[in-house]
């Protein structure tokens, strides 16, 4: 993970920046190395070049731009987390997407961050990915998550999509934690955290929400490889 590598080295966190946006890629390398402890490798559009410099330079953290439609986000998310020892992802973009922001997370990103939050958001998220591996940062203004905080907090974070997506497969508590090496206890919160975000009471209409919000597929639910290409990313 990136964090073992950056704790081996003891330097800054090694960023690669993926956008389309010349201007934004530069602005940006120039704000992460005034704030300090992050060093931007290298800038490229978000295409075919990113998959093979994540190999050759090994960044802590990617940040990237999202594309549509999901599959193409999600597709171009899976070669960017195939190597290895993949990067964090940091996904800064324009797209205000409650379900974008929820499947992204749920297929391996770090963090989601629009690009109207404030600079130092990016940054604390930049800095979050490595320092704790795979925790979700979400930085969306309250209004596009439903105007309260409780509409905020019902963005689930990657581990209870996990849970939830396991739940609905039918899987028991004890065959969740044995195949996520959790303990019993910790898949019963996420679930209940999950059950609680959601506004529902079990794992049949919590199934059934997340199928209508569209955070989690049919396709997931009855085909175990669908969307998991790269199942031994925790």
């Amino acid at each position: 993970m990136a964090d073992d590598r950056n704790a081996n080295a003891g330097g800054p966190i090694r960023v690669l920046l993926a956008d389309d946006q010349v201007m934004f890629r530069e602005g940006l390398a120039v704000l992460l190395a005034s704030l300090g402890g992050m060093e931007v490798v290298a800038g490229v559009p978000n295409d075919d070049d990113v998959p093979r410099l994540v190999r050759e330079l090994r960044p802590d953290v990617v940040v990237a731009e999202v594309r549509t439609p999901f599959e193409r986000a999600r597709e171009t998310l899976r070669r960017m987390l195939s190597p290895p020892s993949p990067p964090e992802v940091v996904i800064c973009t324009a797209l205000e997407s409650r379900l974008y922001a929820a499947r992204l997370t749920g297929a391996g990103a770090s963090a989601y961050v629009l690009k109207t939050s404030p600079a130092g958001h990016l940054a604390a998220a930049v800095r979050a990915a490595a320092s704790a591996g795979g925790n979700v940062v979400l930085g969306m203004p309250r209004s596009m998550l439903g105007g309260t905080e409780e509409a905020a907090d019902g963005v689930l974070t990657k581990r209870e999509l996990e849970v939830l997506l396991l739940a609905s497969r039918g899987a028991s508590n004890r065959q969740m934690a044995s195949g996520l090496y959790l303990a019993e206890g910790t898949v019963k919160r996420h679930l209940s955290n999950a059950y609680e975000k959601m506004g529902v009471g079990s794992r049949g209409e919590a199934a059934r929400e997340a199928l209508l919000k569209n955070w989690i597929t049919a396709e997931e639910i009855t085909d175990p490889a669908f969307g998991h290409e790269d199942p031994d990313r925790a």
